[in-house]
């Protein structure tokens, strides 16, 4: 099993997660995130000051897939998500050793 990170746009949230669905992919969990990278942010004027903002608001989207699938899921992401501006996001990946599912005591790829 592996587990895939993705830092996306807020506004390519729905896009991928439709995409996902349709691959048969539906475990997922979403996080409101902030951070910077190489678009180190923006700059906003405010009461006629100006502030620069350096972090910026992203969506973390986790989810833990079979190994065999793991490439056609990071396609998908990148098919989905990117407008090839600087701060489209980024994607980790990481093995997981097992799943637990709580309600019934399944463990690894049938937890998921």
């Amino acid at each position: 099993m592996t587990k895939i990170e993705c830092i996306l746009r807020p506004g390519k949230l729905e896009n991928v997660k439709e995409a996902v669905n349709q691959y048969g992919i539906h475990g997922m969990t979403v996080t409101q995130v902030i951070g910077c990278g190489l678009q180190r942010g923006r700059t906003e004027v405010y009461r006629g000051t100006e502030y620069s903002i350096n972090l910026l608001p992203k969506i973390k989207l986790e989810m833990v897939v079979p190994d065999e699938i793991v490439d056609d899921i990071i396609k998908i992401v990148v098919d989905n998500a990117r407008t090839g501006e600087v701060g489209d996001g980024k994607i980790f990946t990481s093995k997981i050793d097992n799943a637990v599912r709580i309600r019934t005591g399944e463990t690894g790829e049938t937890a998921i």
